[in-house]
């Protein structure tokens, strides 16, 4: 298994609009590098992009479990939970995102979380 050429193909994959094709040659290169966070990143995005939320969160976890002040796993991992309708599990995430690095995606996600924690609250 040559895992340089099959990630090469899973960044193609998935910047060809095929996350799930992505996703599947990534899996076993997590498994033969659990340490590379640069594939583990992509697998978490593939699965992010596939609505295989279950599997971005848990990739997202161990990303930010090996370094807390990765704002990006913060942010999509946030963008996960907010997906999946885990408002509240989705805030703090956001909010480290967003504390941590200005970009407007991380201002924007984190607004929608933050108006929709209150309307749902104020109702």
């Amino acid at each position: 298994m040559d895992l340089l050429e099959d990630y090469r193909r899973a960044t193609f994959f998935f910047e060809s609009g095929d996350p799930l094709g992505a996703a599947r040659l990534l899996e076993p290169i997590v498994e033969a590098e659990p340490h590379n966070t640069a594939v583990r990143q992509l697998l978490a995005r593939a699965y992010f992009n596939s609505a295989q939320l279950n599997g971005a969160e848990a990739q997202l976890r161990v990303l930010i479990e090996h370094d807390p002040s990765d704002h990006y796993a913060h942010h999509v991992l946030g963008r996960t939970l907010e997906r999946a309708g885990r408002f509240r599990e989705a805030l703090p995430h956001l909010r480290l995102a967003a504390a941590m690095k200005t970009q407007t995606d991380y201002q924007e996600a984190l607004r929608r979380v933050e108006t929709w924690l209150g309307k749902s609250s104020a109702a």
